[in-house]
């Protein structure tokens, strides 16, 4: 282990090599704004030993590494010297309260910009809406250049410095986050820094055979060397293609290049310097656009190794830290969100202040599903329990969906503590909500399934998972009323179990699956898009009308989320599972700042009772009802209707 002081003398010494040549590059711009380069220099010296201890633990055995660490430090300067002002001024806002992201303020929305605003400036104008609902983070889906027809929803990035043409332009975005500060909304986009499309300048280079930009992938010459991969590594995509690479011409020669994902989809080569300092300008580039949080795309695939999953490496937590001190000299305002749909004991280990301030909670939205399913609330008490506490300066994302598919990322080991079989659950499960078992409310779609195991994830909207598609066009207004309350429920609990709860836009309205996917070429294999539909502004209209089911579902979420925005208790705080002796009554407490409030969620369709022990045991009568159907009742014990949300404070 080397010592700090060791560390601190050789970044000392390495900057002291390094600045005089990074000061004489940058003559011009020093001259013309000296407080800017006093500031940077002094974030720059603060952070210096850790970025180099983090850069070395990679790079050091390579014979060029000063040169491109003085490399690194001179883009970090040139991208600091044209950052905005009013930027500059929100890093020191930001640096003065760290933990800003942990307020019961926050509440974040997701959507497509053309699906949702069919442009850039389409989503301006809906600033008024945003603001309505409560949003004050607004995260849209990946607006970059991309290839034309299929490209992952975006995902495949042939351009981070243009925006999709159909969309605006990035000069536009740049404004569009300016508007969102103003409005007390932080924009938060996609660094997709796994892979780049087969597009992306760079990887058109390498297919011309440039040496330079091929290292900048995967590539090798035969098939030999991948075949050893793959001997360790899973099929993310196996319907698509077979292993992890798809083959390529360079000259008229066939090549192998390393696709985790979709075959348009170049993973890039970390292992390479110029890679790191390349993706860090693309990152502070988007970052002096106004960006506040970037959403890190498939952090776990980024390091790769012989012999190895290539999943969940130290190196890739090295380099996402490397990444995070970069951030905080040349942009601290940043924020960082891992997107890791991995297992529950790797998800949390992408999370730290030093690494990735806020992390979506897979396992929270798949247990909140499985409760619906099972009508019963024992593994996600477990979870919450066990898993759902995290370290000061750090925060959960809490969502019920997103616009990826559902995988059920649960521990099998949490699992057969409860004496349940995870793979037995998983298929239980996909039956589920394909609506295939019996009993089943849901209208889902199976996503990547496995031919041969017979595994997959689910595809739908929330209102069609939850039984409102099944129930408008099968059954009847009870039913309808049902699917109404689970909806609510579980956004419920995302609203008030702590961290940031975020909202796929459309589901306060509760739309349903659109399966006109099916008829485009560019979608019609990958049944995410079910759950990616346009919206409707007709049905938006309707949200204020009470009498209609947009108003009745959009009501429900305006009342709850103004709960969460009226009760500082909601605010960072501690989270307190309550043993309700009911297996379908999930029972939480939070506290903060001297405050609490006690939370009961019935995920059965029959009404609970929580017995009198438990409401003295938590002095609950003491507490004024904040939400909810039912009270207290004479003898002290609390029923609760069936999907009740019931919250006291």
């Amino acid at each position: 282990m080397i010592e700090t002081h060791q560390i601190e003398t050789e970044a000392r010494r390495s900057l002291a090599r390094i600045l005089p040549r990074v000061e004489q590059t940058l003559k011009r711009s020093i001259t013309k704004d000296p407080q800017a380069w006093r500031q940077f220099t002094v974030r720059l010296h603060d952070i210096f030993p850790s970025l180099l201890y983090l850069y070395a633990e990679v790079y050091s055995e390579r014979y060029d590494f000063f040169y491109h660490l003085e490399d690194l430090v001179e883009s970090m300067a040139r991208l600091w010297f044209i950052r905005p002002q009013d930027l500059r001024e929100l890093d020191d806002a930001r640096e003065k309260n760290p933990h800003w992201f942990q307020s019961n303020q926050m509440l974040g929305g997701v959507c497509y910009v053309d699906l949702f605003a069919n442009n850039l400036e389409g989503i301006r104008k809906k600033i008024p809406y945003f603001k309505e609902l409560g949003l004050t983070y607004i995260h849209l889906m990946p607006l970059f250049k991309a290839p034309e027809g299929e490209n992952d929803g975006g995902y495949a990035v042939s351009s981070y410095r243009d925006v999709n043409p159909s969309l605006g332009t990035m000069k536009q975005l740049s404004s569009l986050a300016r508007d969102f500060r103003e409005a007390g909304i932080s924009l938060v986009v996609d660094l997709v820094f796994n892979h780049t499309s087969n597009e992306h300048l760079w990887a058109e280079r390498a297919k011309q055979g440039d040496e330079e930009y091929m290292d900048f992938y995967r590539i090798f010459p035969s098939r030999e060397l991948p075949s050893h991969y793959e001997q360790n590594l899973r099929e993310i995509f196996p319907e698509e293609h077979a292993g992890a690479f798809s083959p390529f011409i360079i000259n008229g020669k066939e090549h192998w290049v390393w696709t985790t994902f979709h075959s348009y989809q170049w993973d890039l080569n970390y292992a390479n310097p110029a890679v790191f300092n390349r993706m860090a300008e693309e990152m502070l580039f988007l970052a002096n656009q106004g960006v506040e949080v970037l959403r890190l795309d498939a952090v776990a695939f980024i390091w790769k190794q012989l012999g190895t999953g290539c999943e969940n490496l130290p190196q890739a937590h090295t380099l996402i830290k490397a990444f995070n001190a970069v951030a905080r000299i040349a942009s601290p305002a940043l924020t960082f969100k891992s997107e890791a749909i991995v297992h529950p004991d790797d998800v949390v280990k992408y999370i730290s202040p030093e690494e990735c301030q806020i992390s979506y909670n897979p396992l929270l939205m798949a247990l909140l599903w499985n409760s619906l399913a099972t009508r019963k609330i024992r593994l996600l008490s477990q979870a919450l329990a066990k898993r759902f506490k995290l370290g000061a300066g750090t925060a959960w994302v809490n969502y019920v969906r997103v616009h990826d598919d559902i995988g059920w990322t649960f521990s099998d080991e949490d699992a057969a503590i409860l004496g349940v079989n995870g793979g037995d659950h998983r298929r239980f499960l996909n039956e589920f909500y394909r609506g295939r078992f019996e009993g089943s409310f849901a209208r889902g779609l199976p996503f990547q399934e496995n031919p041969v195991t017979g595994d997959c994830r689910i595809s739908g909207t929330c209102a069609s998972l939850a039984g409102l598609e099944k129930a408008l066009h099968e059954e009847g207004e009870k039913e309808v009323e049902l699917a109404v309350r689970r909806i609510l429920l579980i956004h419920g609990i995302i609203l008030t179990v702590g961290g940031i709860p975020l909202i796929y836009l459309g589901d306060e309205i509760g739309t349903l699956n659109d399966y006109t996917y099916r008829d485009d070429p560019a979608h019609e294999r990958d049944s995410r898009w079910v759950h990616r539909p346009r919206a409707d502004w007709e049905k938006y209209k309707k949200r204020n009308n009470l009498h209609s089911l947009e108003g009745h579902i959009f009501h429900g979420f305006r009342t709850m989320i103004e709960l969460r925005k009226q009760n500082d208790v909601f605010a960072g705080g501690e989270l307190e599972i309550i043993p309700t002796e009911n297996e379908h009554v999930l029972g939480f407490m939070r506290t903060h700042d001297g405050k609490r409030a006690v939370v009961f969620a019935n995920f059965s369709e029959s009404p609970q009772t929580i017995a009198p022990r438990i409401i003295g045991q938590y002095s609950i009568t003491s507490l004024k009802k904040l939400h909810g159907r039912n009270h207290v009742s004479p003898n002290s014990s609390l029923p609760l209707e069936p999907l009740d949300f019931v919250v006291f404070g």
